[in-house]
């Protein structure tokens, strides 16, 4: 309970719940920790009542009996949380929800632990539940069969009144109904407006995949990698026409930006829109030999970064010149018993900055130092960092890939070396170049 204590004292214009046992123990550690409400589980499915806990129906009534008035007495507000609901009888769960609202009960909860409702099923479930509860109803969905969210919305549109949702979905299993998924299709489809910060949607998932290490998958919806990344030509001929032609909403919804990806799939106009943002203009020719030099990049397997567009742009069009940002100097500290530090020195724009940083491991301090060392003037920020290693042995090459962003453009990088600190400075370094190379603005050698 000391998580849960230490979010109750921060203050938070939120209440604060903790999940807890049918148990008189359970309920205690609730109260010691500060926590304003408690969502107890009780199981009410045979299955779980017989194998799990080895009781009967009655006593599981007279438990929720006691404990609901138990935590009432006690201060607590209570959700009753029926584990297993959707495959409990359903005139018995609906006899314990009875018996928790007559002993002060304020909400109940049929849980779908194992993701078996369809919406159909959860539109039809959540009515026939409403004909006879009187106090607010809430959903709670697993994700097993992929359909947690539908089966969300569902049943709020059949008098659910509350939604248990969890940031990119987390939660056992295949994990739970995810809520920045909940929160953009009342918004979007049903112009449901909750109140809540949408456009902190993205921030907020990269800030959990972070801490939790959980890595949020690329096509994941709302919030992911490929959301609003648009490669293929057709659909990038059409963005940059009109967006809305393959976004149902604009990335600035959730915090999120838009990016036309190179590649193999790439169309001339998503080629031609990335060097203009470059402030790159080839002759035709050059064009076609720019566009050529990408696709046979792709049908080789590689991901076409865009920094290695810049590359290929350069060398086509014979512009040479020195990089923005370069890295001079390079030292990191670290051990069992020492803070991983770094100190770096770069040349910006011909002139010497320095930084100096500390991090989790001589990796997150460099990165973090070459931050330190352009802040002032390059607000650059790393929004992703993957890491694997593509030869075997402990002097395996290592590929680092970034994300990196400046103002409303993300670009990408990679780097590849035997030395991961290496690897990582080569991939951040590259992909600053291409947010600050802009030939609209500066001569660059030739």
């Amino acid at each position: 309970m000391e998580s849960v204590s230490l979010i109750a004292k921060q203050g938070l214009r939120a209440k604060v719940y903790s999940a807890a046992r049918g148990t008189k123990g359970d309920i205690d550690a609730v109260l010691k920790s500060g926590a304003s409400g408690i969502a107890m589980i009780i199981p009410t499915s045979d299955l779980h009542i017989e194998c799990k806990l080895h009781k009967t129906r009655e006593q599981i009534l007279k438990t929720t009996q006691d404990l609901v008035g138990y935590a009432k007495d006690h201060g607590l507000t209570v959700e009753l949380l029926a584990e297993d609901a959707t495959r409990s009888d359903f005139a018995y769960l609906t006899k314990v929800f009875l018996t928790a609202i007559d002993a002060g009960v304020d909400r109940v909860v049929p849980c779908d632990t194992v993701g078996i409702l369809t919406p159909e099923r959860a539109a039809e479930f959540f009515s026939n539940l409403k004909k006879t509860i009187k106090v607010p109803i809430a959903v709670h969905c697993h994700n097993d069969f992929g359909m947690a969210v539908a089966n969300t919305v569902a049943a709020l549109g059949s008098g659910a009144d509350e939604v248990h949702a969890t940031i990119n979905g987390l939660g056992e299993r295949a994990g739970n109904a995810a809520l920045e998924e909940v929160v953009i299709t009342l918004k979007s489809l049903y112009k449901l407006d909750l109140g809540i910060k949408t456009e902190l949607l993205y921030s907020t998932s990269q800030l959990v995949s972070r801490l939790t290490g959980v890595h949020v998958q690329p096509n994941k919806a709302i919030v992911g990698e490929n959301a609003f990344t648009h490669e293929s030509g057709i659909h990038t001929q059409g963005m940059l026409s009109n967006p809305l032609t393959y976004e149902p909403f604009a990335p600035e919804l959730v915090g999120c930006t838009r990016r036309l990806s190179p590649g193999k799939h790439s169309g001339s106009h998503a080629i031609r829109a990335t060097l203009d943002d470059l402030g790159l203009k080839p002759t035709e020719e050059q064009f076609k030999e720019i566009f050529k030099r990408i696709k046979e990049l792709g049908d080789k397997g590689k991901t076409v970064m865009d920094a290695d567009v810049l590359a290929i742009a350069e060398n086509v069009m014979g512009l040479g010149g020195v990089k923005p940002i370069q890295l001079e100097e390079m030292t990191f500290v670290g051990g069992d018993k020492v803070t991983a530090t770094a100190s770096v020195r770069l040349r910006l724009n011909g002139k010497d900055v320095w930084g100096t940083a500390v991090g989790v491991g001589p990796v997150d301090a460099a990165i973090n130092a070459v931050k330190d060392a352009i802040a002032e003037t390059e607000p650059i920020t790393l929004e992703q960092y993957n890491v694997k290693a593509i030869t075997g042995g402990t002097d395996a090459m290592v590929e680092v890939v970034v994300h990196m962003r400046k103002g409303n453009r993300t670009v990408t990088a990679m780097g590849v070396r035997e030395d991961i600190v290496k690897a990582s400075m080569e991939a951040v370094l590259s992909a600053m170049n291409v947010l600050t190379t802009d030939y609209n603005n500066k001569t660059q050698q030739h």
